[in-house]
């Protein structure tokens, strides 16, 4: 039994674990912004506020302890790294040069995140649940998001996804299928109406006539006899 064990798994290892909040950390930390389910999310928010508190410090300690926490493949440029390798703000490199982040990403988090949330003590970061679900699993997506002075909410309006798309047609041809074939079965179901039969009163009038006919057909027949 899980007494006292706090943390989601997510289904991984723990360094798997760990490699994936690093991901998700430089993200967070390069563009604002993150789009996750809800329990990475979850799990996500402990370890980035944690960094935060670290870097608020702004010393030496910290910088090696944020580095630690990040990892060294993120932050250290070692010796035969291709440095001419192109690279965005963040230092971003190609996985040719074999790093993906630089020690950008750590200049960015001590010189202009962390001195946002110097007054702050937590609560940097929040979780904000959308109304769509993932294509693949319809597993619930959320923004997890770094808290902004103007706070403008999430920016997630405007997105064009054309694997949405598609699923967004397909919802709607199965759809218009259910609704054809409740309509044929509809139909089946539908008895057909009898035919028409005559009414019983009109049976017994045409009844005598017909007698009455084949009497005097019989009479007549006597007659010519005679």
């Amino acid at each position: 039994m899980r007494h006292r064990v706090a943390g989601r798994k997510l289904g991984r290892k723990t360094n798997h674990r760990r490699a994936m909040w690093r991901n998700m950390t430089v993200s967070l930390l390069a563009h604002g912004q993150i789009t996750t389910t809800i329990p990475k999310a979850k799990s996500l928010q402990p370890f980035v506020e944690k960094l935060l508190t670290v870097a608020k410090r702004g010393d030496l300690a910290a910088r090696r302890q944020a580095m630690k926490m990040l990892g060294q493949d993120f932050v250290i440029v070692r010796d035969g790294d291709d440095t001419e390798a192109p690279r965005n703000s963040y230092g971003e490199i190609d996985r040719k040069g074999g790093r993906l982040q630089g020690p950008r990403i750590l200049k960015h988090l001590f010189e202009e995140v962390a001195p946002r949330y110097s007054d702050r003590n937590g609560g940097c970061t929040r979780i904000i649940k959308l109304g769509s679900h993932r294509i693949g699993d319809g597993a619930d997506l959320c923004v997890i998001q770094l808290i902004s002075e103007d706070d403008t909410g999430p920016q997630v309006a405007g997105q064009f996804s054309r694997r949405r798309e598609k699923a967004n047609r397909r919802m709607a041809f199965a759809a218009q299928l259910r609704k054809g074939g409740k309509a044929e079965a509809e139909v089946a179901e539908e008895p057909s109406a009898p035919a028409e039969e005559a009414p019983p009163e009109a049976a017994e009038e045409q009844a005598p006539e017909a007698t009455d006919t084949g009497e005097a057909t019989e009479g007549e027949g006597d007659k010519d006899k005679q």
